[in-house]
């Protein structure tokens, strides 16, 4: 569990790697938090997950891929803003311990995941 900004318990999920990514969104589509938008990448682009955001009045931030025959629109602008996010699993990958996934516990990877974003956060604030 972990907490959101006022206290409340969260729930994080940790899915199989073969796993479709759309379908484990869909799995935790309750658990999201209010936002206005919601920024992936192209393995999330389904009729299915962008219908359930706009149910919850959520913008979905998601390219489509090029052989759909629908062609949902996006912002580029505010797609871009996505670099962060991939900086941020990026730095959590330079531990080898994460990166390989030594672990075979979840609990024990989300706590080396945790930890790792502890220290990179201690060592960026210094």
């Amino acid at each position: 569990m972990v907490c959101d900004g006022k206290g409340r318990p969260r729930l994080l999920h940790l899915s199989e790697g073969q796993a479709n990514d759309h379908k484990t969104a869909a799995a935790v589509i309750e658990d999201l938090p209010a936002a206005k938008s919601l920024l992936a990448d192209r393995a999330y682009s389904s009729a299915a997950f962008r219908q359930a955001l706009v149910e919850r009045g959520i913008t979905p931030c998601i390219p489509p891929h090029a052989k759909h025959r629908v062609q949902h629109s996006y912002d580029p602008v505010l797609y871009r803003q996505r670099h962060r996010i991939e900086n941020m699993f990026a730095r959590l990958k330079d531990w080898r311990r994460i990166h390989t996934r030594y672990d075979r516990c979840a609990h024990t990877f989300l706590s080396a995941i945790a930890f790792a974003a502890a220290f990179i956060f201690w060592i960026n604030e210094s």
